[in-house]
């Protein structure tokens, strides 16, 4: 038999042994009887109840302690995540300044790039805009010479007309017809000779 049982039925058997033993005073054995049936009865109830409840006991408190094992092993692992997620993030942060530097200096390269690139487009369209502007005076230019010389042509001719119509009598124009004449006869006996 195994030693639990061994022992379990000596208790049992223990608090008999003194109840049937004689002894000389009767008072004081039935108190110390009666303390010893009552220490067998504890024993026995909680013995019992140790007996009976130590299964499930045992599997309710291996249980646990597995699920505070796992619980800690889950919590051990949350906290080395926490901790890589942290560290990523504290080289993140860390980080973050040469980031804003970069992208700032990249920023102001951009920036300058584009303000040189409108400042040429803007050269380039004044530049345009006076090549325009040069021909368009020019053209305009050109066109009230020609209005001017037209002008000035006409008036000359008026003014010749003018003065040939105040100096010219029919004597003189007879004249100028006959010497006109002459010279286109001229040229034509030329033009057939030659």
């Amino acid at each position: 038999m195994p030693r639990r049982i061994q022992t379990f039925f000596l208790l049992l058997v223990l608090p008999l042994f003194f109840c049937f033993s004689s002894s000389g005073e009767k008072v004081q054995s039935s108190a110390w009887i009666d303390f010893l049936a009552k220490s067998v009865n504890f024993i026995l109830l909680f013995g019992g109840l140790a007996f009976l409840l130590a299964k499930p006991l045992r599997k309710f408190l291996e249980e646990l302690v597995l699920s505070i094992e796992k619980t800690i092993l889950e919590t051990e692992r949350a906290r080395r995540e926490a901790e890589e997620k942290f560290e990523a993030i504290k080289k993140r942060i860390q980080g973050l300044g040469t980031e804003i530097q970069a992208l700032r200096k990249d920023g102001e390269e951009a920036g300058q790039k584009e303000k040189e690139r409108i400042q040429s487009l803007a050269r380039q369209e004044a530049e345009r805009i006076k090549d325009f502007s040069r021909q368009e005076i020019e053209a305009h230019a050109q066109k009230v010479k020609r209005e001017l010389r037209e002008y000035a042509a006409e008036l000359a001719v008026s003014l010749a007309q003018a003065k040939i119509e105040k100096r010219l009598t029919p004597d003189i124009h007879a004249r100028l017809i006959d010497e006109s004449i002459e010279g286109l006869g001229k040229l034509y006996e030329k033009s057939d000779s030659g």
